[in-house]
């Protein structure tokens, strides 16, 4: 224990925030700010002798309150390090800082503090040096002046310690030997207390007997967690019998507190097993009550859920199931691992819609056909089938129709016609995605065994919708995927099949749920992926993208309304003409679909609500408000700050807010190329590419609709080999190897050699490439077009530019139907194209082309191979009247 000192006339200052510290106690501090780094080595590092230090408590000047003597000398400082403890609490100085006077409030009496350890430290990366020092409380100083020397604070001060003489008087009073005696009786009484819980306390007696009483009240209250006013009180308490009234009242308290604390500990633990206790009763008095047939429907979780699983309607071989599974729930503490999962499954059974069915209203063909007609611009052939669809749904509400399933690339409306079919039939619309699912748990759920099990994709749709007959859209049917954990597709045979789906078993289930009320509606961008007993299972509706015609009319009718919405717009602020809808369609998106349409709209819409809303924000605060005789006007005008001011809306009868443009802005070419960059597409560009011989023009079909694909083939000096490029299959590969055998086979009757005999590749080889390498290209239905470019190389003939060609050949030189000859002819006739080269065989595919496309192109079909070198050059075939062919 630290003995009276002499304490300097003058001391340097270390700030505390919201501590005090007090005579007797020890702290660790580390100090961190230049301030307090330059005190600790200005004032004891550097000194020989462990000097003194002034501590004094400092408060915010926000918690300032009117009592409490304090000085208020204009000196600023930071927050003050939170990282060290004082018996529990914290330290550290301050920075000064001119710019924050007044934060800070310093108190009038402090504490001086000796160091007993002192070590230096350096922070890196920063270099910065720290100090971490180990103080001793002293005796208590009152400040009469405060000062400041370079970057830390020094004090005048003046010793608050009573003379030996004095303190000999003092404890001879029959009060302060009376408050002693209390002092020393509380304080043992805790010691006890704390001894029987942490088996320590033999130390503290020791200094009950050694140390004096009115210095032991101070080391006593140090150790309390206590608030900051009450620290301040008793630093403060320079008389010893109000320091010992004080301190017996915190170490009474103190005590108290424990015994509460151990009263509640008791409570709890004797609740906990009296609950114990109740359980076992409860158990008992349920099993007693089954015996005599009277058991009570109490109201709790499991009562709720058996009143639930029996309103759920479920079938009696399910209800069984359900029954003995709640019984066994029953029967199980909640503690157990498995009685959450029952409950969940229980709860998930009580929650499927087992006979719960939206109400059909009474099927109006005429209305649902105005319904897809005002949802859907074109696509006869596809509403058409729907209509049929609802009629035989309206003869026969229970009839097992095929699953219709949309085949198409984005963007032309196959989910929406799945929600309009849902809204003809009067049902509710569920989705379920399938893209990119390649587990077959996702379709028919986890077994309950496992972990974190859960219900497939189909019972979740369901449970959600809440009934058992809603249309479920099985999106992007073509994208699951199979691996080690099952193949998807497969589980979706039973789901499709009407004669398996009434007794549908998911896993998590385990009991078979009926789905033959459900109307299954899939989508799909190709029917290839598709596994063949799957596409058995379902009616494919092919839809293959839009004329620009029908472009055209959904923008003006769908697209630019609902653009317009969704950017905050209308017709009062953008117009954008027909004539500007179609420049975007010819040359900025050529697609099937009318996504990229959608977009570029959006991009224009945005750009115009940009001039919006800055032509807006440069209208003058008082347009609008005149006449409006309020006090927030007059302070506006003096550009004085305001606070919020609450305006009625029924001044002037109009809205304070309310804007309007003189004139809509009109689209015009130039806002296309500021807002949608240069053209991406021109009408140029097949004449171009096809201008030199050797480049011929095909029609492909990709997951994105038609598309047209050039085809070059150019000689070099070689080995007679071939060489093929731009990322091609293994079928395109084979068809460029055909049609290179047919024309070497042909080359003296197409004139390309001299005579009979000659090798046409000898001492060259060919190389044919399809452009955009980065694109997957395979299929047979480019064997007439490779045909056509090797016959315009080696004869040093242009093929007309106007004509795109589509078709498979064999080796004898017959020309085979192929696939997707709408989604071609549209591509074509998107391109410019004017002449299309058909297999003969795929006349009948021509119903499907709309009329007005037909009337823009010359359809050219073709038999042989000899047929297309004909329509393909300028001219007819040159060679023809001199082959034998």
């Amino acid at each position: 224990m630290a003995e009276s000192v002499e304490l300097p006339s003058r001391l340097a200052i270390l700030p505390f925030r919201n501590k005090v510290l007090l005579p007797g106690a020890i702290i660790r501090i580390r100090c961190t700010s230049p301030s307090s780094v330059k005190l600790v080595e200005q004032e004891l590092w550097q000194r020989e002798e462990k000097g003194l230090i002034g501590i004094l408590p400092v408060r915010d000047a926000a918690e300032i309150k009117p009592v409490s003597p304090a000085i208020s000398q204009g000196v600023g400082t930071d927050s003050l390090d939170q990282n060290s403890k004082i018996q529990g609490g914290l330290s550290d100085s301050h920075k000064p800082d001119m710019k924050n006077q007044n934060d800070v409030q310093w108190h009038t009496r402090g504490v001086a503090a000796r160091a007993l350890h002192l070590s230096r430290g350096v922070e890196k990366p920063s270099g910065r040096v720290t100090y971490i020092i180990v103080l001793e409380g002293l005796c208590r100083f009152s400040v009469q002046e405060l000062s400041t020397r370079g970057t830390y604070h020094t004090a005048r001060i003046a010793s608050l310690e009573m003379t030996k003489s004095d303190m000999e008087q003092v404890e001879q009073d029959p009060d302060f030997i009376l408050l002693s005696r209390q002092f020393k009786a509380t304080a043992m009484e805790l010691i006890s207390v704390l001894e029987q819980k942490q088996k320590t306390g033999g130390r503290t007696k020791v200094l009950l007997e050694t140390v004096p009483v009115h210095k032991l009240a101070d080391i006593f209250v140090a150790s309390f967690e206590i608030s900051f006013e009450e620290q301040l009180s008793m630093l403060d308490s320079v008389d010893p019998k109000v320091r010992l009234s004080k301190a017996t009242e915190l170490v009474d308290r103190h005590l108290q507190s424990i015994r509460v604390a151990e009263k509640i500990t008791q409570k709890v633990e004797g609740q906990l097993s009296k609950s114990q206790k109740e359980f076992l009763l409860r158990q008992q008095m349920r099993a007693i009550k089954e015996e005599l047939g009277d058991n009570d429907d109490d109201e709790d979780d499991l009562a709720t859920l058996e009143r639930k699983m029996q309103s759920a309607g479920m079938p009696q071989h399910v209800w069984k199931q359900a029954h003995r599974e709640l019984r066994r729930l029953k029967k199980m503490q909640p503690q157990q691992p498995g009685y959450n999962s029952s409950q969940v499954y229980l709860e998930l059974l009580a929650d499927l819609p087992w006979q719960k069915a939206s109400e059909e209203n009474e099927l109006d063909l005429r209305a649902a056909r105005e319904r897809l007609d005002s949802d859907h611009y074109g696509l006869m052939k596809v509403k058409q089938r729907i209509i049929e669809y609802l009629a035989v749904r309206k003869l026969k509400p229970d009839a097992r129709g095929p699953v219709l399933c949309f085949v198409g690339p984005p963007g032309v409306g196959k989910t929406s016609l799945a929600s309009s079919i849902a809204a003809a039939l009067g049902r509710k619309f569920v989705r379920i995605s399938l893209g990119g699912v390649k587990d077959e748990a996702d379709i028919r759920g986890h077994r309950r065994t496992y972990i974190g099990s859960m219900p497939g994709r189909l019972i979740d749709g369901l449970k959600r919708v809440g009934v058992c007959n809603p249309v479920m859209l099985l999106d992007e049917v073509d994208k699951t995927g199979s691996n080690v954990r099952g193949d998807p597709s497969s589980a979706l045979l039973e789901v499709l099949d009407p004669e398996q789906n009434k007794a549908f078993n998911d896993h998590y289930l385990n009991v078979p749920f009926d789905l033959s009320k459900v109307v299954f509606v899939a989508t799909a961008n190709r029917a290839q992926p598709i596994p063949p007993p799957l596409l058995d299972r379902m009616e494919v509706i092919e839809l293959p993208g839009y004329t620009p015609e029908e472009k055209l009319k959904i923008a003006m009718k769908h697209l630019i309304p609902r653009v317009l919405d969704n950017n905050g717009l209308s017709s009062e602020f953008l117009l954008i003409p027909e004539a500007m809808v179609k420049l975007i369609i010819q040359r900025y998106t050529r697609e099937a679909g009318v996504r990229n349409l959608e977009r570029s709209l959006a991009s224009l819409a945005r750009a115009a609500a940009v001039k919006v809303a800055e032509q807006e924000q440069a209208v003058p605060l008082n347009k609008g408000v005149q006449g409006l005789a309020t006090p927030l006007l007059n302070r506006l005008a003096d550009g004085a700050e305001v606070e919020m001011e609450v305006i009625p809306m029924g001044v002037n009868n109009r809205e304070i807010n309310t804007f309007r443009f003189a004139n809509p802005l009109i689209v015009d070419e130039a806002m296309l190329e500021k807002v949608l960059g240069p053209p991406k597409f021109d009408g140029r560009e097949t004449a171009e590419r096809v201008a030199t011989p050797g480049v011929s023009v095909g029609l492909v079909w990709t997951a994105f609709g038609g598309e047209v694909q050039f085809v070059e083939a150019t000689a070099m000096v070689g080995k007679g080999e071939l060489h093929l490029t731009g990322q091609l299959g293994d079928v395109i590969k084979e068809s460029a190897q055909i049609a290179l055998t047919w024309v070497r086979s042909r080359a003296a009757d197409l004139r390309l050699t001299a005579a009979e005999g000659i090798n046409l590749l000898k001492g060259r080889d060919v190389h044919i490439h399809f452009p955009a390498g980065a694109v997957p290209k395979d299929g047979p239905s480019a064997g007439v077009t490779l045909v056509t470019a090797l016959v315009s190389l080696f004869s040093q003939k242009s093929v007309r530019s106007d004509t795109a060609m589509t078709g498979e050949m064999t080796l004898r030189g017959l020309v085979l139907p192929v696939g997707g000859v709408k989604d071609k002819v549209l591509a074509a006739h998107r391109y410019g194209i004017k002449r299309v080269i058909l297999p003969e065989r795929n006349l009948k595919d021509l119903v499907e082309v709309p009329s007005s496309v037909l009337e823009n192109l010359e359809i050219l079909l073709a038999k042989r191979v000899e047929d297309v070198l004909e329509h393909a050059f300028d001219g007819g075939f040159p060679w023809r009247q001199h082959s034998k062919l």
